[in-house]
């Protein structure tokens, strides 16, 4: 196995050296919207920036082949690279709308719901490193995972989440308050950030100084969460007088001071309580409601974030409160028609997959091609989602270990807790941004000499790689099933010459099937196959 291991790091640096010029080279009452109307919005949204792109003069790069573009919409859309069958069926058809049916297949995949329930999780719970959040993280997925299997708007999903009573049984929303530990200025903060696109809890215990909020607005805010925690209170007496021991609703104490402020959304407007007893739902109201100016942005932002790894709701240079972003046009735009659609997510990622800048050539990001990202001249290199990076394994290695979101029962502590799938997911627990290209050198490890992947790439546990190792067939055509089963693209006619004269050499054991399978594990550890491009 050392020998094996040793040959097989050598040719694992080789595809490392040569996978980033081919990725280079690649670019590297509502109603439902019309079939037409997503096309309709992605002519409008590349519109807007090939007219920026004018503007700063910068060129707008190729669109990508089409091995790169399936990939990159398979592992988008369902969390995975395509199956062998799938990435030859594109390959081979010659019509012009193929693309725009392939979209609309995969987003009717039940892959689909998932791998966006794995994203929006990882969005609405932040700081899932705590032990409320792995302890309540699979009741929250299956609670989301129905909504989005039922095609349920955004600002649904959003309205229950806000307004959800703690609950720590069965598939619930309420997640979202245990994990932010029940405590209004969590909530707040954590609320306003996801659901608004404001960062307001910098002025949590003082005005900020680049910042327009105030502390009091910051508490004012926080009391829309006060009912959750909500206790008798003694304050210190100022002058005597009676002392209340209990606030009224809708009120909130600033720590370290002896003044209560009243519930206000941060626009400064005062709600109107109604009879609603609720606090939170009179919030979850306003912020989903039409008057609201944040919330469909923020939304928006979260859909186009996830594919192209811009934030539209922050500018590009020099971010703050008072300045404006640097897309405010293409912002608006996606917003406004996000609202039309009845907040449909489906609808949005169909509108941005469509677009011609979501299928450019993609590049690394670095400082030198920031411009070419940050206005969508070309498409930046990603990194997976832990989960997706799993499952394009799994695709690969024909090893499934598929989650069952019906599992009420279902956390990181229960069931699973020991499967390869959360062993592997649970290298990533400590990763703030799940779409960077960065991962540790304990996850690279992982992969790279972990039992999973060497148990998976033996020719006696992987039956389709024991089939392309010994079936009377071409040397050639054995690599070139391998790279369209792991790199989901042929070969390159260099490529093709290395790795048949490597496989009918033997490697280093004399062995051509041991060759195969050592072909087969150095493309799983190349960054090709570890980046979505």
């Amino acid at each position: 196995m050392c020998l094996r291991l040793t040959q097989a790091l050598g040719l694992a640096a080789l595809l490392l050296a040569l996978a980033p010029e081919h990725v280079l080279a690649q670019g590297g009452a509502k109603t439902q919207p019309a079939a037409n109307d997503a096309q309709a919005l992605a002519a409008r949204l590349d519109k807007i920036i090939d007219k920026r792109l004018q503007k700063e003069k910068i060129k707008a790069g190729p669109k990508a082949d089409d091995s790169t573009l399936v990939r990159r919409l398979h592992i988008d859309l369902t969390g995975r690279i395509p199956t062998l069958l799938e990435i030859r069926d594109y390959l081979d058809n010659d019509s012009p709308t193929k693309w725009a049916k392939r979209v609309d297949d995969l987003l009717a995949s039940p892959l689909f719901a998932a791998n966006f329930t794995h994203y929006y999780r990882s969005v609405l719970l932040t700081g899932t490193n705590n032990v409320q959040a792995q302890a309540i993280q699979g009741q929250f997925e299956g609670w989301l995972h129905g909504k989005l299997t039922n095609s349920d708007g955004f600002d649904k999903i959003a309205h229950e989440i806000v307004s959800a009573p703690v609950n720590r049984g069965g598939f619930s929303p309420s997640g979202f308050a245990i994990v932010n530990e029940n405590k209004p200025e969590n909530l707040a903060g954590a609320s306003a950030r996801v659901f608004l696109g404001v960062k307001i809890e910098c002025a949590q215990c003082h005005k900020h100084p680049f910042a327009k909020w105030t502390r009091q607005q910051f508490w004012e805010y926080a009391a829309f969460f006060s009912e959750i925690q909500q206790q008798p209170v003694q304050p210190k007496p100022k002058g005597g007088g009676p002392v209340p021991n209990k606030l009224n609703r809708g009120e909130i104490r600033i720590p370290d001071s002896d003044k209560i402020v009243a519930a206000k959304f941060i626009t400064g407007e005062s709600p109107d309580w109604k009879d609603n007893p609720s606090t939170r739902t009179v919030l979850a109201d306003w912020m989903t409601g039409p008057k609201n100016p944040f919330f469909a942005k923020a939304a928006a932002d979260h859909v186009w974030q996830y594919f192209f790894g811009v934030s539209l709701t922050e500018p590009v240079f020099e971010p703050s409160d008072d300045t404006i972003p640097a897309h405010p046009e293409l912002l608006d735009e996606l917003a406004k028609s996000f609202i039309a659609s009845g907040y449909d997510i489906k609808f949005l990622i169909k509108a941005v997959v469509l677009t011609e800048a979501y299928q450019r050539i993609s590049v690394s990001m670095s400082q030198d091609n920031r411009d070419a990202i940050n206005f969508f001249a070309k498409m930046p290199i990603r990194g997976m989602m832990p989960e997706q990076l799993f499952d394009c394994f799994a695709e690969a290695a024909d090893f499934r270990q598929d989650i069952n979101f019906n599992d009420p029962n279902r956390t990181q502590f229960r069931g699973l807790a020991e499967s390869p799938r959360q062993q592997f997911l649970n290298k990533f627990t400590s990763q703030d941004k799940r779409i960077e290209t960065q991962t540790s050198i304990l996850q690279a490890l992982y992969l790279m000499n972990g039992k999973l992947l060497a148990e998976h790439t033996k020719l006696e546990n992987n039956e389709a790689l024991k089939t392309i190792a010994t079936a009377p067939t071409p040397t050639a055509r054995r690599v070139e099933t391998l790279y369209l089963m792991v790199l989901s693209r042929l070969p390159r006619p260099d490529e093709t010459s290395k790795m048949v004269r490597y496989i009918e050499s033997g490697g280093g054991t004399n062995d051509p099937a041991q060759a195969v399978a050592d072909v087969f594990w150095a493309l799983l550890n190349s960054s090709e196959f570890m980046l979505n491009h």
